[in-house]
């Protein structure tokens, strides 16, 4: 584990909430003609956010929207790295995705190699006619030509400091931390 430090608050859970409910009208307004709009969230707390986008645009359209989670441990290009033994959560996909359009949603985009992971998932799953991706905070510093479709906030960071997104189901609180690495001892 890291070691780090918080260095300020960015959103507190009325923030978040907030944002959710615009990132919903917009999502709703821009990619829901077809009436085949899915959402697939990143495990762990994008499969949350996913959840909590898909109540919000089922109230702003008076319809389902049927939600997915995708686990992208084995898609990962840093496996090796990670863990002598990773968990697995295993992908929930309870949906055809073949002519449906797909909006995968996670909490931070960084450098694109999860969005990249998160695709490769998705599409061992299926062939869905499109996907854009839906993040909370895009922090910059991409190492991937991958962008976000939908970004609830962009913060501007420097190399140590990392955003921390925190939801009550995992972690018994709702915000958004700026955060930055200790220096090694």
């Amino acid at each position: 584990m890291i070691a780090t430090h918080i260095k300020s608050q960015l959103m507190s859970g009325p923030e978040i909430d907030r944002l959710l409910v615009q990132l919903a009208h917009e999502i709703v307004e821009n990619t829901d003609r077809t009436g085949k709009l899915v959402i697939a969230g990143i495990h762990r707390r994008g499969a949350v956010l996913g959840q909590r986008f898909a109540e919000k645009m089922r109230t702003l359209a008076a319809r389902d929207f049927p939600v997915g989670t995708l686990d992208i441990t084995l898609y990962r290009d840093d496996l090796s790295t990670l863990a002598q033994d990773p968990i697995l959560n295993g992908a929930d996909i309870p949906f055809p995705l073949e002519e449906k359009d797909v909006i995968i949603v996670d909490d931070v985009l960084y450098t694109g190699r999860t969005s990249l992971a998160a695709l490769k998932a998705l599409l061992d799953l299926g062939r869905p006619r499109t996907v854009r991706l839906c993040v909370l905070i895009d922090r910059g510093h991409r190492e991937l030509p991958l962008e976000a479709r939908f970004v609830g906030r962009r913060v501007e960071t420097s190399a140590p400091e990392i955003i921390e997104v925190q939801v009550a189901s995992i972690d018994g609180q709702e915000r958004v931390l700026l955060v930055e690495r200790e220096p090694a001892a």
